[in-house]
């Protein structure tokens, strides 16, 4: 999709004091000075960096399978390989709708340390944040955030920063021209685009790699 058509289709999660309203943003007028002036959007990232397997996950916070990779293999992807040092794992969003931008607003505004806890709420509790007008999907999302600690000033500074938005945006697009992601859940294992797999396919895949890598 191109630049401009998504910045006007996605919008920025702006929501109204209280979470009574959403108010869109037409960021098409504004895409080449957010170009110019796009923030450092950072990794997420768990595991070693001199881990011999990298594993980029791109996802959506409102796609099902991703919901359903999250909850059933991540767990047993961290134990088996991650935490053992095997896989250095990157999570990049995806964004097919607003609530699933609203929702990486969210989890990134809670910063690195916890941004994989609320990745794993979001996850857990996709069918019931998820539902809902716009507003409603506002304040659930805000209820997440506030069960990781997020005070009220922060929840609304993060979900009234229209910039913010527009930079995760332009980061997105540009894993998307770097990769070209067909859907969600997608791999990128050492290079190589992956589609979804069952755990034991993933688990013969990392095997193999980790072999030749201490070859």
């Amino acid at each position: 999709m191109k630049r401009r058509t998504l910045l006007g289709a996605v919008g920025a999660g702006v929501a109204a004091a209280g979470g009574m309203g959403i108010l869109g943003r037409d960021l098409v007028g504004t895409a080449q000075a957010q170009e110019a002036a796009a923030r450092e959007i950072p990794e997420m990232t768990l595991g070693s960096d001199d881990a011999p397997v990298e594993f980029i996950e791109y996802a959506s916070f409102t796609c099902p399978h991703c919901a359903t990779f999250h909850t059933q293999i991540m767990p047993l992807l961290k134990a088996d390989y991650i935490d053992q040092g095997s896989v250095r794992f990157v999570y990049r969003e995806v964004y097919f709708d607003r609530f699933g931008l609203w929702a990486s607003m969210v989890a990134r505004c809670a910063g690195p340390v916890r941004f994989f806890g609320v990745t794993d709420l979001l996850y857990e509790s996709q069918r019931d944040w998820t539902q809902g007008d716009p507003a409603t999907v506002a304040e659930n999302l805000r209820r997440v955030g506030r069960t990781v600690g997020l005070g009220e000033d922060e929840l609304e500074s993060c979900l009234t920063d229209g910039q913010f938005a527009q930079d995760l945006v332009a980061r997105y697009e540009s894993h998307m021209e770097e990769h070209e992601i067909p859907g969600t859940p997608a791999f990128v294992i050492n290079g190589q685009l992956h589609g979804n797999m069952s755990y034991a396919e993933m688990q013969s895949l990392l095997d193999g790699l980790i072999a030749a890598a201490e070859g």
